[in-house]
């Protein structure tokens, strides 16, 4: 008599089956692009990495190298942009943040930022070490060591146990609490994507969301802006050097 194979191993060997064709379409597709940028021609480099992006899904390498292929083809403002958005995946990676810094020196506005007290930078800079799934991965790990040090804690019959337990609990307390702080942090700046790119050659930023408001200063394709509102079609940005204003949501792209 034959024997009929269950429906669930069908379902599961057509998944499996569907998952290696879609990474071998996806490979094949990097190695193209990969090859395009290898032969000098950038634009075709950049319409198969968007492509991949928009097929695939967000990957920080794949903007790295979509950021390097329109860098290389001078456009400025889509580089810094891609750039900004692989360092959003990956803080801490420093060849994009190296990169991103090349490409905005090819930019026109030369921004300063407004000085941070040392404690903040010093922990925003621990912060970028990481991912937010690399902060809840350490949180979890930590917390499991934390759950063994209790109950050296609390069931050693032995006085240096029972110490090692206290206090190694005691720094992995603190590093879960600094974990979840990072991790969150990192999670709400990829969601809620408050930073932008201006993607016009010149903005006159105003006082008000019209266009009769008052002339404030210009801006330049390529400057990072940070989104505060919105009213209809305008939104209100600040600069990085702490400058305020409103401009219109045509003029940026959102990182």
């Amino acid at each position: 008599m034959q024997r009929k194979i269950p429906m669930k191993k069908i379902f599961l060997l057509l998944l499996i089956s569907c998952v290696h064709i879609q990474l071998y379409a996806q490979q094949t597709a990097i190695e193209e692009a990969e090859k395009a940028y290898s032969d000098g021609d950038f634009t075709k480099a950049i319409t198969l990495y968007e492509e991949i992006i928009s097929m695939y899904g967000e990957s920080a390498q794949i903007y790295y190298n979509l950021g390097n292929a329109y860098y290389r083809a001078g456009e400025v403002a889509p580089a810094i942009l891609s750039y900004e958005r692989a360092l959003l995946l990956e803080p801490g990676d420093a060849d994009i943040r190296f990169n991103l810094q090349m490409a905005k020196q090819r930019a026109v506005d030369r921004i300063e930022p407004v000085g941070v007290f040392f404690l903040t930078r010093w922990f925003k800079a621990i912060e970028n070490k990481g991912t937010a799934d690399f902060w809840a991965k350490l949180a979890i790990g930590c917390f499991i060591l934390f759950i063994g040090c209790l109950t050296l804690f609390f069931f050693s019959r032995w006085i240096r146990l029972k110490k090692l337990g206290f206090y190694v609990g005691l720094v992995l307390l603190v590093i879960i609490i600094f974990a979840n702080i990072f991790g969150y942090n990192q999670k709400d700046e990829l969601v809620n994507r408050r930073g932008a790119i201006v993607f016009s050659p010149t903005v006159t930023v105003k006082s008000s969301p019209d266009v009769s408001g008052t002339d404030l200063f210009l801006i330049h394709e390529g400057t990072k802006v940070f989104i505060q509102s919105s009213l209809g079609d305008w939104y209100e940005i600040e600069l990085e050097d702490g400058n305020k204003g409103w401009m219109p949501g045509k003029d940026i792209v959102i990182i």
